[in-house]
């Protein structure tokens, strides 16, 4: 029963925080707006099947960075399609990375199987998201080019026209 509590306190934080605009822009984040594109942080982390999975080892694709929960609606929506856009575009080195910032990763195994993401999973953590500017809301993800570096940031619910939009123009540029 604690577990379903602290889930709704999550779900209801996350969609505060989408409401409350305002909060993000106080976090620290890679400053897309006035900088040239800078390098994405690069990590190491083990998948849900166990393999490492090294931000590195993408060079040369466009690679679109997604942190999310399970207990996150907007990220609900926004999984299926990117597991859409992996078979679209994955033929023109577009390739999906997820980060669950869930506690536990049984959740997000189970969320995986029913919505059949065919991407890889790791599990994120405070220090990871720190590295990326402050992950403090649900979902972000970020547009990361074939030279490895961040071309844009989208935080909270995202429309996802407009995402695809910059995916095509990122995977088209080069």
């Amino acid at each position: 029963m604690w577990m379903r509590i602290l889930q709704l306190v999550r779900w209801t934080l996350c969609v505060m925080l989408l409401g409350a605009g305002g909060i993000w822009a106080q976090a620290p984040a890679l400053n897309l707006a006035h900088k040239p594109a800078q390098q994405a942080p690069a990590f190491v982390r083990v998948d849900l099947a166990g393999r490492k999975v090294r931000l590195k080892d993408y060079r040369g694709k466009v690679v679109l960075l997604n942190f999310w929960a399970t207990w996150c609606a907007p990220c609900q929506v926004e999984l299926p399609r990117f597991a859409e856009w992996q078979k679209m575009y994955g033929t023109q080195e577009l390739q999906v990375l997820a980060i669950s910032m869930d506690d536990n990763a049984e959740p997000v195994r189970r969320t995986a199987r029913r919505m059949h993401l065919d991407f890889p999973i790791v599990m994120g953590d405070a220090e990871l998201g720190e590295e990326y500017g402050g992950v403090l809301g649900l979902p972000v993800t970020y547009l990361i080019d074939r030279d490895g570096r961040v071309v844009d940031r989208f935080k909270g619910e995202t429309n996802l026209r407009m995402l695809e939009i910059e995916v095509k123009k990122v995977l088209d540029h080069e």
